[in-house]
């Protein structure tokens, strides 16, 4: 069970969920498809030593409500920037998983103000060919599957919704990479399920990107090889090489 209490702001008909934990520099933590808050676990401990940290339950996940409106980053991004104004913070590091990295790529490319220092971890632009076919091949039949039983089931129309989020395009090409002026960081494992190629061509169109491959890691570093990624995120967020 996560061990922190969320606070709520309204989006219309929908609560999204959020934590806020610790003080100083905020840093914004958003998660993967189909997980909560509580991915961070490993993290939130040591982040909140140096950090105020901000872990959001995306739309359609965790604690947060979904509404009828449907799931995209865009309605996702801004969910984050009503947070985000509700605690009062114009200016923050953001960390984002998986889908989450991909929601903050949306959000720094929509709100770039609001952003200090990007970290992306397995995240991705291009939908299809930036995954590898052994993750994206069963995925596609699952959400076919699930397309075909939202119309019988309230929560296979949900679990469709969200797993939506990993099959369509999301709104951003990779040349819109380039507008990410911030210090950014990507962390892939070295046996990540995103191609090595995609994470190359998105580091090599932001404008100040280092990569940082973890050994022997997949695409779950952050809950599998927390010491390092924590440090790791650090050191780049205080500015040491």
């Amino acid at each position: 069970m996560f061990a922190y209490q969320p606070s709520f702001v309204r989006r219309g008909a929908v609560s999204i969920a959020y934590y806020d934990i610790g003080q100083g520099k905020p840093l914004v933590l958003l998660h993967g498809n189909g997980e909560d808050s509580s991915y961070w676990t490993g993290q939130i401990a040591e982040f909140t030593r140096f950090y105020r940290v901000i872990a959001v339950d995306s739309r359609g996940h965790g604690a947060s409500g979904c509404g009828s409106d449907g799931l995209s980053f865009a309605l996702m991004a801004e969910d984050l920037k009503a947070v985000l104004d509700a605690c009062g913070i114009q200016k923050t590091h953001m960390l984002g998983f998986s889908d989450g990295g991909n929601l903050a790529i949306k959000f720094a490319l929509t709100y770039p103000a609001y952003v200090d220092r990007l970290i992306l971890n397995g995240a991705n632009v291009e939908m299809f060919s930036g995954v590898k076919p052994q993750t994206q091949i069963p995925m596609l039949a699952k959400y076919g599957a699930l397309s075909v039983l939202r119309h019988f089931s309230k929560t296979a129309a949900r679990r469709c919704d969200v797993m939506g989020l990993m099959v369509h395009p999301y709104g951003v090409r990779m040349e819109d990479l380039e507008r990410l002026t911030m210090p950014t960081m990507i962390i892939v494992g070295e046996h990540d399920l995103i191609r090595e190629k995609q994470t190359r061509a998105m580091a090599a169109h932001i404008p100040d990107c280092r990569v940082e491959v973890f050994r022997d890691g997949d695409h779950f570093v952050a809950a599998k090889q927390p010491s390092r990624f924590n440090r790791t995120v650090i050191e780049f967020l205080l500015g040491r090489s």
